[in-house]
């Protein structure tokens, strides 16, 4: 719904300074650049959103950083705003907190699940009250959205960034944030670090630091505009080892920073090399030429060797075998720089080889399709990465794959990186090899500041005489044993400690987040860190918390606890009356299938001439209103016979309820053909496309491609062409494009999940409807298109509970009617594959095979689709006349979005069937520039005849009808 207030963005690079890069040995940590200072942009508005007052309050302690900014945003306009505030994190730093004033007083936010945390915000702002919401969007790329702004007042949000700091020979590098404080009009800066000597300034900023209360403290006020391009200090740390604890909801957490031999000695290098190069479409976002300069000195230092590259896109290519002879690689560096970058980026998508020595991966890490998971790689193989995207990076993930495999992760800026980062993949450095915990558990090594002199362990504490033992291997092949007791660790206060054991335990899973999904899940809520899963969220009442099954902060929580308990019941009394009224709904349904409707030619009715064929009496009247709603009596038309039950039960096998299963009659016993009509895109691009040659068709397109690379409609028209010229790979790679385009934009993903099922590559659907799913499980038609996908890939038990979950799950109003095809569905599979139908209701398992079956559905939410079914009888099936002479069957009319809309026939008279598909209206910006149809047409659906074909194709304007195709009974 198109709201009557105004968007704004306020885009902002919140960047604490850190690369997130590695660097030479015993170097120090470089100057970090100084970042433009955000512009506040609103969109529309009479003047811009004013950043009135900035404050930031950072402290350090045990190696440890927190930041807490609270800015004051005002709106001069006579406009409600809605905000959103776009930013990234560097390398290690972590969201860990976030408010919003609540009638003035700032209100800290709640964990909540990620999807869950987007539907509630949406859902509360339709009511134009206090939602604020923050959200990771890709990477370490963050977004918080706030609402309302109002008009001519004010808002405050404050944020809580936590790291634990870098370390280099001269200390812990700490940074500020303080970029998007410039344009503040008044800005309150306050420090305070402990644990450490004096604060030394490496940049401009040269505050003084006060000793007081053993801690250092320093401050600066005065306007935006005057701060420095760049805050940032080294804190001295004497070289022994410090042991720091915390505690967090009664458990206590240990941090010890270990000091270890800080030389590295040139490591033996392999002579067989495997080479993963991303060319994905997001790697034009990598600096390239950066990755190559490092694989310079790479292959300098190994000499002579072979080299097996395997390209990773939406899938591996073939394995291809290149001879580097005195460090020439040029052959190979040619070949990597003429490739096209095209597709999405699966980046497990590969079999490593028992042979290769060590595999080097060139990516950002952004993994966003297909297997996402590393393969396993034999004992020994190393593993390193190296990434030209620089803060685009998803760090996390490479760091975890790396370590893993006694490699590391890379991250370049720029060329003049390449000098202090290439000899990192050159060098044997500390290496962990065992860890070992006495009353000390969930212990977790961080090795990333080995090479500046420090290792760090995290742990949760069980004893408070425990100890951990750290053996490391050094450069040299030498093992140290390092013993660290926790009788030995002084106190910080607050969470500092215990949130950096979960974000080192959230790094440990990282390499493979969906087989940690539930853990990372628990911990990142418990912890309220913002990440894949877990958002944040402030909302303005107790009712509102109650009503979405959020648990308030602390002002709020007694009152919910008690409420919350006596909703529990409530609950249950609800999902038991959805499934009376499904039952009810199937009931109707199924005295309307063992209907035998007159298929005879109708009678002449002169009322037919004016307006569309009307309901008739016939039947029971129930089966009647599953349908339609009564008309007046005139225009009635003559009853049909009455109904004839047709059914039988087949057995199901020993110990599994049995699915009531339909015979495979239908009153036709001729083929039932399916012909689609032709359709194609009119734009000059399409044109020009389609006049090429099959051989020149993709070089012609990546022409065409940066000239309407922000298209998805560009590469749904390329996919298409590709298909019909039966180069099927390389349209599936087209097509993946979708998935690099809008990160977490489902509507999009839902629109390539249909256009794979389209071109019968469900296997590659599958993970894309469950991504779907993820951003989505507020809308029924994400378990639904997923389930349809697994069916499709022979998942049927997966399938089944999906489909399932639709008639399960109470929905907005505006989704009523997927319930009942979403349980046509459930029970036609259970029923054909012979599934154990245990998880569904004995009410409702009732499958109705058909002759003829139709389903629409669509991209946008809030738009209008219909589905329009002629038969021989010249009669229209639409939302307008919902039962046919002949019995064919409308379901409801979806008007707010997405659908599906289906037609039902159960026995089909000779004659052709035209479908059609009719663009009503929309009240939403299109995503694809135009709102995309899914069409499935079934023959003989739900018996061993079935046969189906899916159609995908796009109206722009309102009034606009398209012919699908035509059912031909015979």
């Amino acid at each position: 719904m198109e709201s009557l207030h105004r968007r704004i963005g306020l885009l902002c690079c919140l960047a604490a300074g850190l690369h997130g890069g590695a660097v030479a040995a015993r170097a120090p940590l470089p100057p970090v650049a100084a970042v433009t200072a955000p512009v506040l942009q609103v969109k529309g508005a009479e003047v811009p959103v004013q950043l009135r007052r900035v404050s930031v309050d950072s402290q350090v302690a045990g190696g440890l950083g927190e930041t807490r900014i609270e800015m004051e945003f005002f709106n001069p306009s006579a406009r409600v705003l809605e905000g959103q505030l776009a930013f990234p994190l560097a390398d290690g730093q972590q969201v860990a907190g976030f408010a919003l004033d609540i009638d003035g007083t700032l209100r800290d936010a709640v964990p909540v699940a990620k999807d869950k945390g987007r539907q509630v915000f949406e859902a509360i702002e339709r009511r134009r009250v206090d939602p604020g919401l923050l959200e990771q969007t890709a990477g370490n790329q963050f977004r918080l959205r706030i609402y309302p702004i109002p008009a001519r007042g004010s808002r405050r949000v404050a944020l809580v960034v936590r790291q634990t700091l870098p370390a280099d020979a001269q200390g812990l590098r700490w940074s500020l944030p303080l970029q998007f404080a410039r344009n503040a009009q008044q800005v309150d800066v306050h420090l305070q670090a402990s644990g450490g000597g004096t604060p030394r300034p490496v940049s401009a900023a040269d505050w003084a630091f006060v000793l007081h209360d053993g801690r250092y403290h320093a401050r600066w006020q005065g306007a935006g505009a005057a701060l420095p391009s760049l805050a940032q200090w080294t804190v001295p740390q004497v070289r022994q080892a410090d042991v720091v604890t915390g505690t967090h909801e009664g458990q206590r957490y240990l941090l010890a920073q270990v000091p270890v031999a800080s030389q590295v000695r040139a490591r033996t290098m392999p002579s067989r090399v495997g080479l993963l190069w991303d060319a994905s479409g997001s790697a034009v976002r990598r600096n390239r030429e950066a990755e190559l300069a490092v694989l310079d000195a790479y292959f300098r230092a190994i000499g002579t060797g072979r080299v097996q590259l395997t390209v990773l896109r939406d899938e591996a290519e073939p394995v291809r075998d290149f001879a580097i002879r005195g460090g020439d690689w040029s052959a190979l560096r040619a070949y990597l720089q003429a490739l096209p970058l095209d597709g999405a980026s699966a980046l497990g998508a590969w079999t490593p080889r028992a042979d290769i020595e060590e595999y080097v991966l060139v990516s950002d890490g952004l993994a966003n399709y297909g297997a996402r998971a590393l393969p396993a790689l034999r004992a020994g193989q190393r593993l390193y990465a190296i990434s030209g995207a620089g803060e685009n990076t998803d760090v996390p993930r490479l760091r975890a794959w790396t370590s893993a495999h006694a490699g590391r992760v890379l991250v370049l800026t720029g060329a003049a990186d390449a000098a202090t980062v290439a000899p990192q993949l050159l060098q044997q450095g500390v290496q962990v090899m065992s860890l070992e915990g006495h009353g000390v558990d969930q212990l977790v090594a961080e090795v990333s500041d080995a090479a500046q002199g420090w290792v760090r362990v995290h742990g949760a504490v069980r004893d408070d005489n425990g100890t951990v033992i750290l053996r490391l291997r050094g450069a040299d092949g030498g093992i140290v044993t390092e013993r660290i007791a926790v009788s030995a660790a002084r106190d910080v206060a607050g969470g500092l400690v215990a949130h950096a054991w979960a974000r080192a335990k959230l790094a440990d899973w990282a390499g493979d987040p969906s087989r940690h999904d539930a853990r990372i899940r628990s911990l990142s809520q418990q912890f309220g860190l913002v990440g894949a899963d877990t958002s944040l969220i402030v909302l303005e009442t107790l009712d509102d918390y109650l009503a979405n099954g959020i648990r308030p902060p602390a002002p709020l929580r007694a009152d919910y606890d008690r409420l919350h308990a006596l909703g529990v019941d409530d609950a249950a009394h609800a999902r038991s009356a959805r499934l009376e009224q499904i039952a009810g709904q199937l009931a109707a349904r199924r005295r309307w299938w063992e209907t035998r409707w007159p298929k005879q030619a109708p009678p002449r009715v002169e009322q037919q001439k004016s307006r569309p064929v009307a309901l008739r009496e016939s039947a029971p009247v129930a089966a009647l209103q599953a349908f339609a709603e009564p008309r007046a009596a005139d225009e009635m038309r003559a009853p049909a016979p009455a109904p004839v039950p047709i059914a039988v039960t087949a057995a199901a096998p020993a110990g599994r309820p049995a699915m009531d299963v339909a015979g495979d009659r239908a009153s036709n016993s001729g083929a039932i053909a399916i012909s689609l009509a032709p359709w194609a895109p009119d734009s000059d691009y399409a044109r020009r496309l389609r006049a090429a040659s099959a051989g020149e068709l993709y070089r012609t397109y990546l022409q065409e491609r940066a000239a309407h690379a922000d298209s998805s409609a560009f590469y749904l028209d390329v996919a298409d062409l590709l298909l019909a010229k039966d180069q099927r790979a390389l349209a599936l790679r087209v097509l993946s494009n979708l998935a690099e385009m809008q990160l977490e934009n489902r509507h999009v993903l839902r629109v390539l999940g249909y256009r794979l099922m389209q071109a019968g590559a469900a296997a590659q659907a599958v993970p894309v409807f469950r991504d779907v799913l993820a951003l989505g499980e507020e809308e029924p038609q994400s378990f639904r298109d997923l389930g349809l996908a697994l069916e499709a890939d022979g998942q049927y038990p997966a399938a089944l509970s999906a489909l399932y979950e639709v008639v399960l799950r109470p929905w907005d109003a505006r989704f009523s009617g997927i319930s009942l095809i979403a349980l046509d569905e459930a029970t036609t599979l259970a029923a054909r594959e012979q599934l154990d139908a245990g998880l569904i209701d004995p009410r409702l398992r009732a499958p109705m095979p058909l002759d003829l079956r139709v389903v629409l559905g669509w991209d946008s939410d809030n738009s209008d689709m219909d589905l329009w079914v002629t038969d021989p009888n010249g009669e229209r099936a639409y939302y307008g006349n919902r039962l046919t002479y002949q019995g064919g069957a409308m379901s409801e009319d979806f008007t707010g979005g997405y659908g599906p809309e289906q037609f039902s026939l159960r026995e089909a008279k000779p004659g052709v069937y035209k479908v059609e598909a009719n663009f009503f209206g929309s009240r939403e910006q299109l995503v694809t520039g135009a709102t995309t149809l899914t069409l499935r047409l079934s023959t003989h659906w739900g018996t061993a005849r079935q046969q189906d074909q899916q159609v995908t194709l796009r109206l722009k304007d309102q009034a606009d009808t398209v012919l699908v195709g035509e059912f031909e009974v015979r």
